[in-house]
């Protein structure tokens, strides 16, 4: 893929972990010029309160000769991405692609609880983390994309909408409004960039093997199949790569007009691009959780991987 986007500039906003630091490498490893942005830094952790950097995701974007830089913001506070946005203008005139992962929430989520029983500080926190977040960088950026015939919005969600369209049960009202928005939200902005030659899309990945999630299975990349013995569905799992890999075929992709005001799926993309998983598998989760997992049959990885 390297070269595919060469002299394109992206932002990737929230790109500290799982898929959004991937996307930033795969996106520097095409050729881009790549601006990551989060709030947690090796001197200072987020909220979220975990060992990632947006420094540590730069270093992979150089280790794969990409380029880029790490900028510590805050996308809950509209004057720091106001400053983004003029530091972009100055240095490149505009973005090619924007890509909007931002999150953090997940320490606010208390499984199971319905919503007069979830902590109202948590419900509360997690729709600032991710609404109000997403609606702030757009605002101040978008104004970049627009200048840039065919430029890319990407806004980062969990779950397709079909999926989406329904409440999940068992989780809580607050993340299923917090992802399902965000399908939404880029049927509304495919809309209102449709006269300035953008596109506009949500994207989720499958089941990812985030650095927390192979945390929660105590197992690494390598062994991640251990992890079957416990919950015989992670075997759906996908890389964080995955994403990335798909994303960069979709920004390269001169006909992705097509996807605008669509949710797309790592699987959905992989299977339009023919683009592999690391292990050379190509992982459809979102069929699989439709077809498998939520009818209650075993697990099964033929047809899905």
């Amino acid at each position: 893929m390297t070269g595919e986007l060469a002299g394109k500039v992206a932002l990737v906003a929230g790109g500290t972990r799982g898929a959004s630091r991937a996307i930033a490498v795969e996106l520097g490893r095409a050729g881009a010029y790549v601006y990551v942005t989060g709030r947690s830094t090796r001197a200072q952790r987020s909220e979220v309160d975990r060992p990632e950097s947006i420094e540590d995701t730069l270093d992979r974007i150089e280790a794969v000769g990409g380029k880029g830089i790490a900028l510590q913001v805050d996308h809950l506070v509209s004057d720091e991405v106001a400053a983004l946005a003029r530091r972009i203008d100055t240095e490149h005139g505009g973005l090619d692609i924007l890509v909007d992962g931002i999150w953090g929430g997940d320490r606010y989520l208390e499984w199971g609880k319905p919503v007069w029983e979830h902590s109202l500080d948590g419900s509360l926190r997690m729709i600032r983390l991710s609404l109000d977040a997403h609606l702030t960088t757009s605002h101040h950026l978008l104004p970049l994309v627009i200048r840039r015939p065919g430029g890319l919005l990407v806004e980062l969600t969990d779950g397709t909408a079909e999926y989406n369209a329904k409440y999940r049960a068992g989780t809580s009202l607050t993340y299923y409004l917090a992802k399902a928005t965000m399908n939404v939200l880029a049927v509304g902005e495919a809309a209102e960039l449709k006269a300035y030659d953008c596109t506009a899309v949500a994207f989720t990945p499958g089941w990812l093997r985030s650095e927390a999630m192979l945390e929660i299975y105590g197992v690494t990349e390598e062994n991640w199949r251990d992890a079957a013995a416990r919950e015989p569905h992670f075997i759906i799992s996908e890389t964080p790569t995955f994403s990335g890999r798909t994303i960069v075929a979709l920004a390269a992709d001169p006909d992705r007009h097509r996807f605008t005001g669509q949710t797309v799926s790592s699987g959905q993309l992989a299977k339009v691009y023919e683009i592999d998983d690391v292990d050379g598998s190509r992982p459809d989760a979102w069929r699989y959780v439709e077809e498998v997992q939520d009818a209650g049959k075993p697990a099964d990885v033929t047809g899905y991987r």
